[in-house]
């Protein structure tokens, strides 16, 4: 059993930045994958960024590629999410995920996650 704890929201200007991190529970944090998707209003919850377990496979969706960086440390259990040059389309509220090593579902999909965090409001005001 692992539980996902996401810190970090906020509001921000646009081109501010925020880190937003995700502190999880359980001895087998270092062997899940772990990935950040978000939710904006009257939208479907959309894939952000992945790490694999041994901080490889690192991927972006294309609309945060070079703004933003996933890393993960595993011996403080912890994945984050550093989100520079923020725009208000990215305003959503922001979850992280984990993911056993088992899906048979892509990573970029919500049905591949074991656990998901309770999530945190990220507002980007132009």
């Amino acid at each position: 059993q692992v539980q996902l704890v996401e810190s970090g929201g906020g509001l921000v200007q646009a081109g501010g930045s925020l880190r937003l991190s995700c502190a999880a529970s359980g001895r087998t944090f270092s062997r899940y994958t772990m990935s950040w998707f978000r939710q904006a209003p009257r939208k479907e919850r959309e894939f952000v960024a992945t790490i694999m377990w041994n901080g490889s496979g690192i991927d972006y969706t294309d609309s945060v590629k070079g703004r933003f960086t996933i890393s993960k440390d595993n011996d403080k259990n912890t994945v984050y999410l550093q989100m520079n040059s923020l725009k208000p389309e990215d305003t959503a509220v922001y979850y992280c995920a984990a993911e056993g090593g088992h899906s048979v579902y892509d990573l970029l999909s919500i049905y591949a996650y074991d656990y998901w965090g309770q999530g945190t409001q990220v507002t980007v005001s132009s």
